[in-house]
């Protein structure tokens, strides 16, 4: 009897496998930080955890992307050279990044011309083939705005804080900045490449009554549209991370019954004998 009972036991082992496999490998996904520093005129030091990340960080600049545990992060930006973190000139904040996110988080000045931060979660679901994704985020001291496209108006109303996105057939597009209801540019036009299967941010940046107004751009790929599935004769497997997972822990189940049943089949030959 005990040796009747020993396969379900490893189907059922297997079956188990099958069920956590995947949700263990998407729990274990890092999240992705990247940092913009989007204050003029002054460099600065970032603090992660009171842990010194970024040393004398320029206007301007994008860093990352950083590969984060899950977990709430405290980020305090000073003075640069500052001894520590417990000066902060913007912060500290506390931002929440969830296993397999992608985030940016952006040092800017408010609608008001004030240092602040936020956090901006990148939209990294697929896009159609032969598609990118464009996505505008206001972080300029200045009133809302326009961002034209041909000379029209394809995103409207954007205030300081905010985004908007587009997905888009791939290629280049010529891009303005202007007041909400005009078109004279207060930055542009300028080109600005949409990838297929990538997202493209552009930050509106800087003052607008300090005359400093600028552009930042990033880019996130392997936003493309997932195949259904590769054929191996009658059997599909899922394509990506989860269904190798998945695959592989059914052939090692499978291995497992092949051992126990061809281990029965030999005890139970003695037996006869």
């Amino acid at each position: 009897m005990r040796r009747v009972h020993v396969i379900p036991v490893v189907l059922a082992a297997a079956a188990m496998g099958l069920a956590a496999g995947p949700a263990a490998a998407q729990g274990s996904s890092p999240a992705m930080l990247s940092v913009l520093h989007g204050v003029p005129d002054t460099p600065v030091d970032v603090y992660v955890n009171d842990e010194l990340t970024l040393d004398d960080f320029q206007p301007g600049e994008l860093a990352g992307p950083l590969e984060l545990p899950a977990g709430t992060y405290t980020v305090a930006i000073t003075a640069a050279d500052a001894a520590d973190a417990s000066a902060p000139v913007i912060g500290p904040v506390d931002l929440p990044l969830e296993a397999g996110g992608n985030y940016t988080a952006a040092a800017f000045l408010d609608a008001a011309g004030e240092p602040t931060a936020a956090l901006f979660t990148n939209d990294t679901s697929a896009t159609e083939a032969g598609q990118g994704r464009l996505t505008v985020r206001h972080v300029a001291a200045a009133p809302a705005v326009d961002v034209l496209a041909g000379g029209e108006a394809v995103m409207t109303a954007l205030e300081n804080g905010g985004e908007q996105s587009l997905d888009l057939p791939a290629g280049t597009v010529s891009a303005s900045v202007a007041a909400t209801g005009t078109t004279d540019p207060v930055i542009g036009p300028a080109d600005v490449t949409v990838a297929e299967g990538a997202l493209t941010v552009v930050y509106a940046w800087g003052s607008l009554e300090a005359g400093n107004l600028a552009l930042a751009t990033q880019t996130v790929e392997g936003l493309h549209s997932p195949p259904g599935g590769v054929p191996t004769g009658q059997v599909q497997v899922p394509s990506g991370p989860s269904g190798t997972t998945v695959f592989t822990i059914a052939a090692i189940g499978l291995v497992l019954v092949a051992v126990v049943v061809a281990g029965v089949l030999r005890r139970t030959s003695k037996d006869a004998r």
